[in-house]
């Protein structure tokens, strides 16, 4: 048995530990091999925590035998991206810049799991603070995608994706604020799940945006990102973000089926917004064929062009970044990747009017969505198509292009990327199913009922023992020479040294490629407003206290 326990998912390997026909330990144990073996041609893992996975399994393994078995996540392995706070061990956060950073406390998420009896494997690779990427010039390289060690993983939550699609772990953590739970999902084929804004604590987690951040599980199946909800969701008074609520039994809800549910399809997002890749826009049809078949009713729908979304989620995001880091951004910026430093620089360009006129559009965005909310159950839309090259990648793109995942980060409602099909080179692909705010269960209902119908996620990447890391060549994404004309480039300048900051030849270089892209989208949130119009953090007071609307 021990060859197959990495092909068991959650409910499967709980199911044997609560019969007590699978030991914790042995389970561990095979995890940690499998590890050993395959993780240098993945890069998945930044800290593997061997010594405390086997303690926490003999604990488990432990109680259980005396007849305290906590429930499903009992002496289940799992692993954290490594953004979340763990208790003397490393954080890095993917960045030379927390290369020593060994914090006095666990996470809330940490520790909420840790009570369930999960079973800590390791620390996981992220994209550098949990957004730019993928980078060759930080603390550890990028993970490898198990499908095709030459293509990305999708982030930020790169490692999470990576290590669950190899079977290293049946049970990830990852982080959402433009996608980077769902974008790993859909390139290595795994199930990701982002809750409402709210439902799962941040605290302890490294920011990304206050405004945005979410935190959420990533496994194989819906049904084991319920089991993990489950002991994720709820309200933590460490978390400025977080909001009392009712749980569910999210796994109880699974059952029942979707017929009658309204569904909602976004087609614009892929056949206008961001065309689709052919394969996956065939995937997609096939995949609403299939909620059709369960007897939902679907029919077409629309809301704001995807770029709508992003602008609002950009300016915002990458404003609020700029400020979590802009100490070191001024005193150690070479110790920050490429990638990064052209995602948050650019930030220096946005005023405080551009972040309060992005706030205003924001309240607008919500408002508009909420007759879709009336009208449907879910929503439903595309993922990501097959995964690009690694040597692909240029950070220009982030400004440049648009992103499918955002929206659901600005509406900050409850999403799950399910994988949908596979491209005829063998790469997966991923299916959004949208929900209300704090309509996770209807969601995950849905997603279930999709995957008790289709066999996608069932699929593994075939790894051989030994095999090398292609080499990858990452110059492409060097910065060119700038031309800029003398007043913009005079602007740029200005903004930088208000900023504090202070760059070389090489960090200029990437700042002057990437600033007109953010003037660019600061304009485009500039419209015409009453003056009463509010932003979207606005406060109103109760007798719990103060709550964001």
């Amino acid at each position: 048995m021990t060859a197959d326990l990495h092909t068991l998912d959650i409910a499967e390997a709980a199911q044997l530990i609560a019969a007590r026909k699978l030991s914790p330990v042995e389970y561990a144990d095979a995890l940690l091999a499998r590890t050993e073996t395959f993780d240098p041609q993945l890069d998945a893992f930044i800290t593997v925590t061997a010594e405390l996975a086997r303690e926490q399994a003999r604990h488990a393994e432990t109680e259980i035998m005396a007849g305290r078995y906590r429930g499903a996540l009992h002496g289940i392995p799992f692993a954290l991206k490594d953004i979340y706070g763990t208790k003397g061990v490393l954080t890095s956060g993917g960045s030379r810049v927390c290369a020593d950073n060994v914090p006095g406390e666990d996470a809330t998420t940490t520790r909420k799991l840790y009570e369930a009896g999960a079973v800590l494997l390791g620390k996981l690779q992220t994209h550098e603070f949990a957004h730019g990427g993928p980078s060759f010039d930080v603390l550890r390289p990028p993970s490898r995608n198990p499908w095709n060690l030459e293509h990305v993983t999708g982030g930020s939550s790169s490692g999470s994706g990576a290590a669950l699609a190899a079977g290293l772990v049946p049970a990830a953590m990852g982080s959402d604020t433009g996608g980077s739970i769902r974008n790993p999902a859909s390139h290595c084929g795994v199930t990701g799940f982002m809750p409402t804004y709210g439902l799962v604590s941040r605290a302890g987690v490294m920011p990304n945006s206050f405004t945005f951040d979410h935190c959420g599980p990533m496994a194989r199946t819906v049904e084991d990102c319920a089991i993990m909800l489950q002991a994720l969701a709820g309200y933590d008074a460490r978390d400025a973000g977080s909001i009392e609520q009712e749980i569910p039994d999210y796994r109880a809800a699974l059952g029942g089926g979707i017929k009658g549910l309204r569904v909602g399809v976004l087609r614009h997002y892929w056949e206008e917004d961001v065309p689709a890749h052919e394969d996956h826009r065939r995937a997609l049809e096939e995949a609403i064929g299939v909620f059709v078949t369960l007897g939902a009713k679907v029919e077409d729908c629309r809301s704001r062009p995807v770029r709508d979304f992003l602008d609002v989620k950009v300016l915002i995001a990458e404003t609020e970044l700029f400020a979590i880091h802009q100490d070191n951004l001024i005193a150690r910026p070479g110790d920050f990747g490429r990638d990064f430093l052209g995602r948050v620089l650019p930030a220096c360009m946005f005023q405080s009017t551009d972040y309060v006129q992005a706030l205003r559009e924001h309240r607008r965005l919500v408002a508009e969505i909420k007759p879709l909310y009336a009208k449907y159950d879910v929503l439903l839309t595309c993922g990501l198509g097959p995964a690009p090259r690694l040597d692909a990648s240029r950070t220009k793109s982030f400004w440049k292009g648009t992103n499918v995942c955002t929206p659901s980060n600005v509406m900050r409602n409850p999403v799950v990327m399910l994988p949908c099909g596979f491209s005829g080179t063998g790469l997966p692909m991923g299916i959004q199913v949208i929900g209300h705010p704090f309509g996770d269960a209807t969601v995950l209902r849905a997603g279930h009922a999709y995957q008790g119908a289709t066999d996608w996620h069932k699929r593994r990447p075939e790894l051989v023992p030994g095999k090398p890391q292609p080499a990858v060549n990452s110059s492409g994404n060097e910065p060119g020479a700038s031309d800029l004309d003398a007043a913009t480039r005079s602007h740029v300048e200005t903004m930088a040294r208000r900023a504090g900051l202070k760059l070389n030849e090489h960090q200029w270089a990437i700042l002057l490629e990437t600033a007109p892209f953010a003037m660019a989208m600061a304009e485009r949130v500039r419209k015409p407003r009453d003056r009463a119009e509010e932003p979207s953090l606005v406060f109103r007071f109760t007798d719990g206290g103060a709550a964001s609307v």
